[in-house]
């Protein structure tokens, strides 16, 4: 089994679009590593996330807002030999975006992030209170960089 570079933007945004959370990763002024899962919102090259509006990770973006987004879908163990150790392997689609957290702060770019949060998990529509807009942090990620791999693929005979 091999891995492959997947280059067509459209399987890309597939991948993206079939995953339920995505992992977060920055680094603080310590140079410790700090990951977390996230829901998420996708549209035009742009990742839309949400949180509180304090917290560990805001810590560290407001000091350093690179972060690395890792998207994995359709994982399957899978073996060439069922009593050779080194023969398993997972198979797996993934993507990895880089890109620098800004915060929306402007109320109805707050609720447009919203939306296409939420069109990721529902078809239904959201109306958000004002308190609620207001006490939500947005983090709206421009995709700088952009890779995907495909694990665990069949060599050809």
């Amino acid at each position: 089994m091999k891995t492959v570079k997947i280059e067509e933007q459209d399987y890309i945004e597939e991948i993206i679009s079939r995953s339920d959370i995505c992992y977060v990763g920055m680094v603080d002024n310590q140079n410790n590593p700090y990951v977390i899962p996230m829901n998420f919102g996708y549209r035009e090259g742009v990742i839309y996330l949400h949180s509180g509006p304090t917290g560990h990770s805001i810590d560290i973006l407001e000091q350093n807002n690179n972060v690395c987004i890792t998207f994995s879908i359709d994982h399957e163990l899978v073996f060439q030999h069922p009593k050779v150790a080194c023969s398993y392997r997972m198979k797996a689609k993934s993507v990895i975006c880089h890109g620098k957290v800004q915060f929306i702060e402007n109320l109805d770019d707050k609720r447009e992030a919203l939306n296409i949060i939420m069109s990721h998990y529902s078809d239904s529509t959201f109306e958000y209170s004002e308190p609620a807009v207001k006490n939500v942090k947005i983090w709206e990620i421009p995709i700088d960089t952009i890779s995907a791999k495909e694990y665990g693929v069949p060599h050809k005979r």
